[in-house]
């Protein structure tokens, strides 16, 4: 494999990020072309980004149409593309949730939320959940697991407590009336695709209740289909007083966006948030395709049903079982997963890695077909 385009990078990036050494200079529903054409099937879908896959004539068309009659404009004007965003969105959200704010990226809609948790409850504590990931600014890292080694900040905004996942007992504890918010995610993505138990997530939801906290959901990387629902909490029937989604939302493009309920929406004053970029024209039109796309193509059950065929064909070879839902999907292996993905690659599939060394991450596009996951399935016998 050519190696130079590492190289080239290497010269003009801050190296931040591990990489493989593949060049990828296309994509095509899903499979990624390398620089050398190969083909490589992508379970990994650039972090869980593009849900419609690569190169969708209609995504595009809708794109450059958008682009040609307005490319951009700033939250000082009203636009009609923005409010039908939103209001598709709220359309397949959680009934309780009334209003949207849009913005950039995962770790940007989830500072947000937390800004918003601290202002109206004028209370100094989060509460996270173990292993969880919520990004890399100041709150959004402040609430991460593991996220001192590389925080950078002299001090974190707020008192951050994280409530072992899935013990319900601790969590009925640590929840009182110093707690502003607890926010989690129902699938925990950079974990390794694990699924926090219904009963304890419902326990945080009663819990806040209780004590009058609120009770932030994380959809980053669970929303907009993935788990085969629109967003993963709604597989256990609870709402949450704020929602954030990022990721899928825009087909591949950067965008983000913080559900509110309307308690919360009287609290929000003209100047409290704001975004450059966040709802401008080119993403809201993005957004609302990828929304229509989802729902003519019938892709949730796409993905019930495609999930249901890796459980079946994929506990194979180095793999023992399989944790998350949907098409967001942890393999746990009994080989370090690193190494796995090393000699998937070498047969032509791109997978992802996860905080859980033994766990192999699945985050495919939304489009996948069963001859993808037969591959999958005949490589990792192999190996």
């Amino acid at each position: 494999m050519n190696r130079d385009y590492l190289h080239k990078e290497e010269k003009s990036l801050i190296q931040a990020y591990s990489q493989l050494p593949i060049s990828v200079v296309k994509g095509t529903e899903c499979e990624l072309i390398t620089n050398d054409g190969k083909k490589i099937i992508d379970f990994y879908g650039g972090h869980a980004v593009v849900p419609l896959g690569y190169g969708l004539d209609e995504y595009l068309d809708v794109i450059n149409t958008q682009m040609k009659k307005l490319l951009f404009q700033s939250n000082l004007l009203p636009l009609d593309i923005r409010a039908n965003a939103a209001s598709q969105l709220l359309s397949i959200s959680p009934k309780n949730l009334k209003k949207v704010f849009f913005v950039n990226s995962g770790s940007e809609a989830n500072e947000n939320a937390l800004k918003i948790a601290c202002h109206y409850k004028k209370r100094k504590k989060i509460l996270s959940i173990s292993h969880a990931f919520h990004g890399r600014t100041a709150a959004a890292a402040a609430v991460t697991w593991g996220s001192d080694s590389w925080y950078g900040f002299p001090s974190k905004p707020f008192e951050v407590e994280f409530i072992p996942r899935n013990n319900s007992e601790i969590a009925r504890k640590m929840i009182n009336s110093d707690v502003a918010a607890v926010i989690v995610e129902p699938i925990q993505g950079v974990a390794g695709a694990f699924d926090l138990s219904a009963e304890f997530l419902r326990t945080i939801r009663d819990e806040c209740n209780d004590h009058s906290a609120l009770m932030i959901v994380d959809e980053v990387q669970s929303g907009m289909g993935r788990s085969g629902e629109y967003f993963a909490i709604q597989n256990f029937n609870i709402e949450p007083d704020i929602m954030t989604a990022a990721k899928s939302l825009g087909g591949g493009l950067p965008c983000s966006v913080i559900f509110i309920s309307n308690l919360l929406d009287e609290t929000i004053k003209k100047g409290d948030l704001g975004s450059t970029f966040g709802g401008n024209p080119v993403i809201c039109s993005a957004i609302e395709f990828v929304i229509q796309y989802i729902k003519e193509k019938n892709l949730l059950n796409n993905v019930i049903e495609r999930e249901k065929e890796i459980r079946d064909l994929c506990i194979t070879g180095p793999v023992n079982s399989i944790q998350g839902k949907g098409l967001l999907l942890g393999l746990i292996t009994d080989q370090p997963a690193h190494e796995i993905q090393k000699k998937l690659l070498k047969k032509n599939i791109l997978t992802g890695l996860s905080s859980d060394p033994s766990v192999l991450r699945l985050l495919p596009p939304l489009v996948l077909q069963s001859k993808h996951i037969e591959k999958l399935s005949q490589s990792l016998t192999e190996i």
